[in-house]
């Protein structure tokens, strides 16, 4: 009995090993770009990709304001240079849900969410690019994969 235990808790613990590696590859956020992206994230990438191929990262970008931190933080969500490549896909992943689930408030809620991550992108590419050494986490990485993937 005991033996079969642990058999169970092997397999449940390499599921979940292999569930934690697929969110934390860079190249999940483009698997979860190609089924049901809502609109309003393809219209915000679109203006996202727009911008940065006519002006580069100088054009506008201003960090997140407290208002739009604490939004971020009421729904769990850490900032966009603090956050992992595997917390990015899953909150692609919530965000997604909570636009196609049919709940007005959680489509409002995801729209403005990925909007702040959207400005916060920008403001982390202008960061970037002027500063010569900023340790982020990758995790700006993946929702950049992400969002120019649905901008195409």
């Amino acid at each position: 009995m005991n033996k079969a235990y642990k058999v169970n808790q092997n397999q449940v613990l390499n599921a979940q090993s292999r569930e934690d590696e697929f969110y934390s590859n860079i190249n999940t956020s483009i698997a979860l770009a190609k089924l049901h992206v809502p609109m309003k994230h393809k219209q915000l990438a679109n203006n996202y990709v727009l911008i940065k191929k006519i002006f580069g990262f100088s054009a506008a970008a201003i960090p997140i304001t407290r208002t739009d931190r604490s939004i971020l933080a009421r729904h769990g969500f850490l900032p966009l240079e603090n956050t992992s490549i595997s917390q990015v896909n899953r909150q692609i992943e919530q965000l997604k849900a909570w636009s196609n689930g049919g709940d007005i408030l959680l489509e409002a809620y995801a729209n403005e969410l990925f909007e702040i991550r959207i400005k916060e992108l920008k403001y982390l590419r202008l960061a970037i690019t002027n500063a010569s050494i900023v340790e982020f986490k990758d995790g700006f990485k993946a929702f950049e994969k992400y969002v120019e993937y649905i901008a195409r």
